[in-house]
């Protein structure tokens, strides 16, 4: 379990768990190509390797306004019923060829009401969408768990509705709540009742915060709003003298707030300046519930698959290293906790001996 190097092949059969994962920012390129032409919307290319390469390129500027741009093309083929269904069905195949075997899935329903579908035919739409692909995973020998997120968008004013949505769909496969959007000049606060009724009605959620602002959006996520995780927190750092924690990181550690660390995604919105140098490391030293994260394997070009390999190769983290951060992430997902303890002690576990 602390052989530095692990092959590919290996990481692969590795059972994974994926918490920060966006929707409309996994789908395939060829689906994107085909949902496009069928809907009369333009692409920058309608070769399936070269959009691949012009979502990583566009998306890694440095800037997060620029990267949430990248989502322009993705969310135009998801307007419909059809576009919809079969990008939820395909999200969950492509995690379960990847060997994840839980996931949270991520989007905002707002953003896909422009031809017309109403928010809860939205939600609908897409949990019948991942349903069918559960079923099919489960068919072909790979099950894979999937719960919804549903994401307010920070700076419009639907986040109370989007709030209202996953208390009404929480038995329908809902797990949770998430604002998401541009960070900078939209603190969580701002959505405070929000928040609040959330917490009425036992309704978990965690907030992005601490990506592109810094420690006074990790306060109100977690000490005003409530939040159970952090998206990304990446500069909680900023809270960390040589191995000394202020008394804000001090809370988010001691509480087990996990942080749901992107660390590939960081790269490209300016966060981080290496793999190498990427805070996930110190942070799951330091003793945080860092959890191991894609955000957009479209518009980030990867899979947790590469999201391991990167940090075995470049940061030198072992098996051991995987295997936490993975039972990490189970032991913070928004589902019960005999769910979660069966996870871990059935399916991870387990499938860590015997893929090593």
């Amino acid at each position: 379990m602390t052989a530095p190097r692990i092959d590919t092949e290996t990481l692969r059969r590795l059972p994974k768990a994926v918490l920060h994962d966006h929707l409309d920012g996994g789908l395939r390129p060829a689906t994107v190509i085909e949902l496009a032409a069928a809907v009369g919307h333009t692409l920058p290319t309608t070769d399936p390797d070269e959009l691949a390469a012009w979502y990583v390129e566009a998306a890694g500027s440095g800037d997060l306004v620029r990267y949430i741009g990248t989502f322009e093309h993705t969310l135009a083929v998801m307007q419909t019923r059809e576009g919809l269904l079969r990008v939820a069905e395909e999200y969950v195949l492509d995690l379960a060829a990847d060997g994840v075997v839980y996931a949270e899935v991520r989007y905002a329903p707002e953003l896909n009401t422009r031809a017309g579908l109403t928010l809860a035919e939205v939600v609908e739409t897409v949990q019948e969408g991942l349903a069918a692909g559960m079923a099919k995973a489960a068919a072909a020998g790979t099950p894979v768990r999937v719960g919804t997120l549903l994401c307010g968008m920070r700076m419009f004013d639907r986040v109370g509705e989007a709030a209202d949505l996953a208390v009404a769909y929480r038995d329908a496969g809902v797990v949770g709540f998430d604002i998401a959007g541009a960070e900078d000049g939209f603190p969580p606060a701002d959505h405070l009742a929000a928040f609040e009724h959330l917490r009425a009605e036992s309704v978990p959620f965690t907030i992005h915060a601490g990506e592109a602002y810094g420690l006074p959006s990790i306060h109100q996520a977690v000490q005003v709003c409530g939040a159970q995780r952090l998206g990304h927190g990446v500069r909680i750092t900023e809270d960390i003298v040589d191995g000394k924690l202020g008394r804000l990181a001090g809370w988010v550690r001691d509480r087990r707030i996990a942080l749901e660390m992107c660390p590939t995604s960081n790269l490209q919105t300016g966060c981080a300046g290496s793999i190498a140098e990427h805070p996930i490391t110190a942070l799951k030293d330091l003793g945080f519930r860092v959890t191991l994260n894609t955000d957009n394997r479209l518009v980030s070009g990867t899979t947790m698959t590469r999201e391991m390999a990167l940090l075995v190769e470049e940061a030198g983290w072992t098996a051991e290293d995987l295997r936490t951060v993975t039972v990490n992430a189970v032991k913070s997902a928004f589902i019960p906790f005999d769910e979660r303890k069966a996870l871990i002690e059935d399916v991870i576990l387990p499938g860590y001996a015997e893929a090593l």
